[in-house]
């Protein structure tokens, strides 16, 4: 079992800055698929960022060139620096840590982002 607990979010204005953080008790860095999702109610949970074991990052189309997804092997903890911050980025983020993409992986409690003026 893999414990992940998420902090950083909170409320900021467009155009504001926010790094989430997501610690693990144990070694997830480069033996886990890491992500970050979101979610909104009454919507599906969405794909923002993800990075393979291998290091190869993916981003869902409407966060390019403003979120970037790191990971600190020493600290076992996956990153989410989110720049450009727009009101659409509103939701609860949660991170997620997985063997192999096809596994469900394991979900962290989730921390809640807004962005408003």
């Amino acid at each position: 079992h893999v414990q992940l607990v998420e902090s950083g979010g909170g409320l900021v204005q467009p155009g504001g800055s926010l790094r989430l953080s997501c610690a693990a008790l144990t070694s997830i860095c480069g033996f886990y698929i890491t992500g970050w999702y979101r979610q909104t109610p009454g919507r599906q949970r969405e794909l923002v960022a993800v990075r393979s074991i291998s290091g190869l990052i993916n981003y869902v189309d409407s966060v390019k060139g403003r979120f970037t997804i790191t990971t600190d092997s020493a600290k076992n903890t996956v990153y989410l620096q989110m720049n450009s911050l727009k009101p659409e980025d509103t939701a609860v983020y949660y991170c997620n840590a997985r063997r192999r993409t096809t596994d469900p992986g394991y979900w962290g409690q989730g921390t809640q982002v807004t962005v408003s003026s």
